[in-house]
């Protein structure tokens, strides 16, 4: 410090010193008690690093979740000091040579499930949406919801029904899709200690088996989930006429 090389050199005291450079003694005695905030930013980059789309609000509950007890205003601030809230876009030349993650070994049924949604387009032009959901052990689609508009809601109405049968999953697959990434979604897979898998943005890889189910549906899809769509809205007609 400058202050203790100019006290070395000239033999003058700390009180001269400070008053030369317009300094009061307290300030050059502070020490900062501040806490040490290494883990707590290494803890929030890896959570940014699998939830891209996660803000420091988001990223503040999962850290509750995990036993972290800082507020939200600690998390804010080192959040916007690392620059975690700009979005950096990766250049397309060098996708190639990102680093494949390892892949999982599934050994047991309800181990790792993938979920994605299909879209497509009816013949009169309304766009459809197709939610599937596969076990990566036995191969099997445990559902396929189909629905003009699917929310995250209707994701979690659609897990309720298949657990109740089949009981939950360690870790559910999916893609930063907006019905994946909901406040639902996510409360949902805290509450019965569901781990959610995302994939690495412009990776489709990252879930083979349900892109290989997409690629086995039958080029009459469409047709097929527009009478399931009709005879639901039928059904959904009925039960309103009946309550009035």
């Amino acid at each position: 410090m400058l202050i203790d090389e100019l006290r070395d050199r000239y033999r003058t005291s700390l009180t001269k010193t400070c008053a030369l450079f317009g300094m009061s003694r307290s300030l050059y005695r502070y020490q900062s008690v501040a806490r040490d905030s290494s883990a707590l930013l290494m803890r929030i980059k890896e959570i940014i690093a699998t939830r891209v789309h996660y803000g420091y609000r988001r990223v503040h509950v999962v850290l509750r979740r995990k036993g972290w007890r800082d507020n939200c205003k600690r998390v804010y601030r080192l959040y916007r000091a690392e620059g975690l809230s700009l979005r950096h876009k990766r250049p397309r030349r060098s996708k190639s040579a990102r680093l494949r993650q390892p892949k999982h070994i599934v050994s047991a049924i309800n181990e790792i499930w993938s979920m994605d949604f299909v879209a497509d387009a009816l013949f009169d032009g309304r766009r459809l949406r197709t939610l599937t959901i596969v076990d990566d052990f036995t191969r099997e689609c445990l559902a396929i919801e189909v629905g003009q508009s699917p929310k995250g809601e209707h994701v979690v109405e659609a897990l309720t029904r298949i657990t109740a049968m089949r009981g939950h999953p360690a870790t559910i697959k999916v893609d930063n899709g907006s019905e994946f990434i909901s406040k639902a979604m996510d409360r949902w897979a805290y509450e019965h200690g569901v781990e959610l898998d995302f994939s690495r943005p412009g990776t489709p890889t990252d879930k083979c088996q349900g892109r290989k189910l997409q690629r086995a549906f039958p080029a009459g899809m469409p047709e097929c989930a527009r009478v399931l769509v009709i005879g639901r809205c039928e059904e959904q007609n009925r039960r309103l006429a009946n309550v009035l």
